[in-house]
């Protein structure tokens, strides 16, 4: 598929915009090489023992492991921070602030993600909305009290039973910490620092008065439709406009854009049209 007209709208979008706001699922990291959980088998892929015991993606990502057998509840965190602390962001992320500094354009970035990959890109820590919290910081199981802190933890994990040889106590109580993480069926999770975020992101997009608000978004799904909703409540301001990138389900109605492509894919794309539109 030809995608040479969308790339060149895009660009025009982001070249005569006056802010930026980046909203990105999890199909953000699979550049990057970060697995795709999109369905069991997806999940099974990428941790097949979880298979063998039927376990799918909701069940490992469940706050009652911490409760029950918290070795185990951080056996698939700890090889997830491990993972997320190994991953080098794609160049699709530098694309990104390079536009924000070569248009001068305010920048927010709201995620679901909780690998904390934009922070690790360069993004500002103030500037990042992150939807369901980080892996890299940790919270009290029980909770004694709201308090959250870094993860600052080493974890081994055992592949052949998915155990962590530890597990983080709470500084205060000494019970089982756990990541600040909104899971599947979570009434325990502490949402202090996310509910901050999200007070700067209002902040940021009530200066941004009636100039134009682009929101480049990618790897955002349907199965939890968090993301597409900021992208799509942004986009329903006169101005505002939705760049919507996603190989699976790009649908998006005009005058927002749909390009059905990998996320670097389309963002290479994009920086392909503001570079000849740039040529003298």
């Amino acid at each position: 598929m030809d995608l040479s007209r969308s790339f060149e709208q895009a660009a025009e979008l982001v070249a005569q915009a006056k802010a930026l706001v980046v909203t990105a699922g999890a199909g953000m990291g699979v550049d990057s090489g970060l697995p795709d959980f999109r369905g069991d088998q997806g999940f099974w892929t990428a941790y097949p023992l979880y298979q063998r015991l039927g376990i799918s993606f909701v069940d490992a990502a469940n706050p009652e492991h911490f409760e029950r057998d918290p070795r185990f509840g951080w056996g698939f965190y700890g090889h997830r921070t491990n993972l997320y602390r190994e991953t080098v962001p794609h160049r699709g992320f530098q694309l990104l602030l390079d536009w924000a500094k070569r248009y001068r354009l305010d920048c927010f970035v709201a995620t679901s993600n909780v690998d904390g990959q934009f922070q690790k890109a360069g993004f500002a820590a103030d500037a990042v909305l992150e939807f369901h919290g980080s892996i890299h910081h940790l919270q009290c199981t029980r909770p004694c009290s709201s308090a959250i802190w870094e993860n600052r933890e080493e974890f081994r994990i055992d592949t052949e039973t998915m155990r962590a040889d530890h597990v983080p106590l709470c500084p205060r109580c000494g019970s089982s910490a756990r990541p600040n993480i909104l899971m599947f069926g979570d009434y325990g999770w502490i949402d202090d620092r996310t509910m901050r975020q999200q007070e700067r992101f209002r902040q940021f997009l009530s200066r941004q008065g009636e100039g134009r608000i682009v929101v480049v978004e990618m790897g955002a799904g349907t199965a939890i439709p968090t993301v597409r909703a900021v992208s799509e409540r942004i986009g329903s301001l006169a101005h505002g406009r939705v760049i919507r990138i996603n190989p699976r389900e790009p649908q998006i109605s005009k005058p927002h854009l749909s390009l059905p492509c990998g996320a670097l894919e389309g963002l290479n794309g994009i920086e392909e049209m503001l570079r000849l539109s740039s040529r003298p």
